[in-house]
């Protein structure tokens, strides 16, 4: 089982979420936590030593990759010049790979300043993602990690302003080197769909593009309250709500 956070915003972070991750993974033991995008609020310093703090206390192998909230706003130099500096003083790599009992997840960096909400993955992204997943253990749930989504209904009100630019072109090929799903946050909502049946990519298997909403801010979205994924062996994702009364992330029997 993985551990699917989201939108952490450290800056804005809720003490008893924060305890409650900890204590869900001292319970579950997820094989890794795998954390896609805004870690920070504003991207202070001190915001991603808190959010690195939190991170080593769960005792777990993770991987984070930067959301748009991670590099500096204010700062105009740092943000044209040096956007993921302080990103890489504490996590290092924007595109890491992890590799576990059972998935094999790579990160990829679809941050840029010019798309600063809606995100983009290049040709070379494409590409250098496409030969990992070639060469990725055939036996293990491949994953791939991004902030923004690579779908969202034409009836929501985010659409397709909130997909990253050439994501299309990437499910395209990814698909067809054995790609399972997609992690991202950015809505601050959870959500799951078969990309292969709404895209018809052709895949043999469903390639789930899942969502997270914010697992540990006091920024929700619409009331929603905050929560957490788990992607099983099984292809199953469930979602975890933080319940006010118990102090807990309990399972939503109704999560895919």
């Amino acid at each position: 089982m993985l551990l699917h956070l989201s939108d952490l915003h450290f800056g804005t972070e809720q003490q008893a979420c924060i305890e409650a991750i900890q204590q869900f993974c001292v319970i579950h033991s997820p094989e890794a936590v795998i954390i896609s995008g805004d870690l920070t609020q504003r991207a202070h310093y001190k915001q991603f030593f808190a959010c690195r703090q939190f991170l080593d206390s769960l005792k777990l192998p993770y991987l984070t990759v930067p959301g748009n909230h991670d590099i500096p706003l204010y700062h105009l130099w740092n943000r044209l010049f040096s956007p993921f500096a302080r990103y890489r003083l504490f996590f290092g790599d924007l595109e890491a790979t992890l590799e576990t009992q059972h998935f094999y997840i790579i990160g990829v960096n679809s941050i840029r300043r010019r798309y600063h909400t809606r995100g983009h993955i290049s040709l070379a992204q494409i590409q250098a993602i496409q030969h990992r997943l070639k060469h990725a253990p055939v036996n293990k749930i491949k994953l791939i990690v991004a902030h923004q989504p690579f779908y969202t209904p034409p009836d929501d009100p985010h659409s397709i302003k909130d997909c990253p630019m050439l994501g299309r072109l990437a499910l395209d090929v990814w698909s067809k080197n054995g790609l399972n799903g997609l992690l991202h946050g950015h809505l601050h909502q959870s959500a799951v769909y078969d990309l292969n049946q709404i895209y018809h990519l052709g895949a043999k298997h469903p390639v789930l593009d899942i969502h997270a909403g914010t697992a540990t801010s006091s920024r929700l979205h619409r009331g929603l309250a905050n929560s957490f994924n788990t992607i099983h062996t099984s292809g199953t994702v469930d979602q975890y709500v933080f319940d006010q009364a118990s102090q807990l992330f309990l399972l939503n029997t109704n999560s895919t």
